[in-house]
């Protein structure tokens, strides 16, 4: 019994440490695939930043590492006649278009998750609906009721106000949410005497928190990087436009300025990158949570 225990120890040893080599390159393989994907991705960044603070010899040229660091880039791309007015005109479309789109979604959205009435699929049905109608189908009966009728073009009303009728996209996955909330909290508050709209206010929303997170940062960066709108509504007036259509006006008077041009580009992107960096965890928790029942 000696030796076959003698026997099957150095089996035993080898299949262990041939385990432990698989799991030694199964962890090379993953982590080296992460940080490929990684550099995938940030290598893009990296080369808006370098040429961003290099001169305007230096990036022209092959050089890929600054000679001299130019941070004066930056001072010149501030000092640029708008770019400030740009800033606030985005912060006010991204900031209101939000809050709007919020405030007027998650009513519609806890309608459509909890409240029993006919029709309710069919309303459903048209908001999926809506989200499948690309906004170019629309453009043009839209611009001149607003162009026209109202006479607000030159301006971001336009894009801003009709965020107060909510957003298609946004309440579907709100709805979604609420979907998970059980009925045994909503209950309780119509007990203990609570309407619809305290309900709403004091047990929905705090549960919902995740997912209105969510989409509002969705609504955020989607204002922020709007082109297209302020391109139709706003071109005619300077003084309304926002960072990403100034931007490319910045870009036609500097396009032999490659590195003002990446500076500019540079702090357009970075209060996206930083916001989503600072909510990345109620920004995933939300998206996850909101696929969780249909």
């Amino acid at each position: 019994m000696t030796a076959i225990a003698l026997g099957t120890r150095p089996a035993r040893t080898t299949g262990f440490a041939a385990a432990r080599r698989r799991a030694a390159l199964h962890w090379i393989a993953v982590h080296a695939t992460a940080v490929a994907a990684a550099l995938f991705f940030l290598l893009p960044f990296a080369f808006v930043f370098l040429t961003s603070v290099m001169t305007d010899r230096q990036a022209l040229t092959a050089d890929w590492w600054p000679q001299h660091w130019q941070w004066s880039n930056y001072a010149k791309v501030f000092q640029t006649p708008g770019f400030l007015t740009w800033w606030r005109n985005t912060l006010v479309y991204a900031g209101l278009g939000t809050l709007l789109t919020v405030v007027s979604s998650l009513p519609v959205a806890y309608a459509l998750a909890r409240f029993d009435f006919r029709g309710r699929n069919l309303a459903l049905m048209a908001v999926v609906a809506m989200m499948m109608l690309p906004p170019q189908v629309t453009i043009i009966p839209m611009y001149l009721f607003w162009a026209k009728q109202l006479h607000l073009s030159g301006t971001l009303w336009p894009l801003i106000i009709p965020m107060a009728c909510g957003d298609a996209f946004t309440i579907f996955l709100l709805r979604q949410f609420l979907l998970t909330i059980p009925r045994e909290y909503l209950e309780a508050a119509r007990v203990d005497g609570c309407g619809e709209l305290r309900t709403l206010l004091r047990v929905v929303l705090p549960m919902a928190k995740p997912a209105v997170l969510a989409v509002a940062l969705f609504q955020f960066f989607y204002c922020w990087n709007d082109y297209f709108g302020p391109q139709i509504y706003a071109s005619e007036n300077e003084g309304a436009w926002t960072l990403s259509y100034g931007l490319e006006s910045f870009k036609g008077a500097h396009h032999t300025n490659w590195n003002l041009e990446m500076a500019a580009t540079l702090l357009v992107m970075a209060p996206v990158i930083l916001l989503f960096f600072f909510a990345q965890k109620a920004f995933i928790e939300g998206v996850t949570l909101t696929g969780v029942k249909g």
